[in-house]
């Protein structure tokens, strides 16, 4: 399946840790360590932007429920086009 998608297996992979060990050396402990925080920050503001997102809706939410008229009543729906024609021109007229 891995090599359908032309993605590394097995060995591929130890050959690439091999170079990444041969580049970075003595140096990838500490790259690694500023990867894992890169990608904690990264999930952490996209935490923070999903409960921005969630908390604007819930006030968009709250705010439209404020909004709503308090007839307690329901208006009928025009089942045809000449009810709907008849009663726009009672409301013009």
């Amino acid at each position: 399946m891995l090599a359908i998608l032309g993605l590394p297996g097995g060995w591929e992979w130890i050959i690439v840790l091999v170079v990444a060990l041969l580049i970075f050396g003595k140096r990838l402990p500490s790259v690694m360590r500023s990867l894992a925080q890169s990608i904690v920050g990264f999930k952490h503001e996209l935490q923070k932007a999903k409960d921005d997102i969630d908390s604007e809706d819930a006030e968009e939410e709250s705010a439209g429920a404020k909004k709503l008229p308090e007839s307690g009543g329901t208006k009928k729906l025009p089942e045809t086009a000449e009810e709907d024609d008849a009663e726009a021109e009672e409301q013009i007229g």
